[in-house]
């Protein structure tokens, strides 16, 4: 069984948990239903799942060519491809109708958008052809937090809106750090990221200015009065460390460590935030 749980992309899984977490109790303020919360980390990890099954088989060729990407199960033939459709479609299913009868449908509404954007346009189309792939595919990566904001709040309200815009902003300088440390990979695969189309120069000036925008973003929750004062300082200072960093090492010449150095801080920056929805928002304030 070992092959159909890596091709569902785990990792990725877990990761978008946890900004549905964050997002539910961001909505629910203390107050949360334990069922609703857990069927919305169910749906959503189902269609995330489904998603990344997906992106599995459309990419199993260009899988192969990457160093990072060749032991995947599809690209080593693990599992047939008729066989990922079906298992992709059946998670897909699950997750949305679980999503249906047990939140809302405003919930299933942003878990449908995030799984067309993130497979008909970023996979199918954008990732092999467009530069801007990574901006429009960025909307699928900020769909679980307001899956769970919806999930809890039933609306999408400012709050939910200041989510999006944050996991958005956040997806550009981590995405951009990947692409220039996997530069040869992404460069064999002749997949248009901005560091490959542009070059890296280009790319980390636009780093750096994600950055700040993310960091302003994330303290707006706290001037908009979604969070309180210790989330205030959590983000703000993991923010202002991430853009120290950046802007620290950026004229050093191995760009590969500078680029490994922010997306590790990245993984640490929306972690924090989104345990901070999680406890900060719901318990202290």
């Amino acid at each position: 069984m070992k092959k159909y749980l890596l091709i569902t992309k785990p990792g990725i899984i877990f990761g978008n948990l946890i900004a549905v977490i964050g997002g539910f109790f961001l909505a629910s303020k203390g107050h949360f239903d334990l069922a609703k919360l857990f069927a919305v980390m169910v749906g959503t990890s189902l269609v995330v799942a489904s998603g990344c099954v997906f992106n599995n088989y459309v990419d199993r060729d260009i899988d192969c060519m990457m160093e990072r990407t060749r032991n995947r199960v599809m690209a080593r033939g693990l599992i047939s491809p008729p066989v990922a459709l079906a298992y992709a479609s059946l998670l897909g299913l699950g997750g949305a109708l679980i999503l249906h009868f047990f939140t809302n449908d405003l919930a299933l509404a942003f878990a449908i958008m995030g799984f067309i954007v993130y497979v008909g346009f970023y996979t199918l189309y954008l990732k092999i052809n467009s530069e801007y792939g990574t901006i429009i595919g960025s909307l699928s990566g900020a769909a679980p937090p307001v899956i769970g904001y919806c999930a809890a709040s039933g609306h999408f309200d400012l709050g939910a809106a200041l989510l999006l815009l944050i996991f958005c902003l956040w997806q550009m300088p981590h995405s951009y750090a990947i692409a220039i440390f996997r530069f040869n990979d992404y460069k064999a695969a002749d997949i248009p990221v901005l560091p490959v189309k542009r070059g890296i120069t280009i790319a980390k000036r636009h780093i750096v200015g994600y950055i700040v925008a993310f960091t302003a973003a994330a303290i707006s929750l706290y001037i908009c009065d979604y969070a309180g004062i210790g989330f205030l300082i959590v983000t703000g200072l993991i923010g202002c460390y991430w853009l120290l960093v950046a802007i620290k090492d950026y004229s050093k010449a191995n760009e590969i460590q500078w680029a490994k150095r922010l997306f590790i801080i990245s993984i640490l920056a929306i972690t924090l935030l989104s345990v901070m929805t999680t406890f900060e928002v719901n318990w202290i304030q």
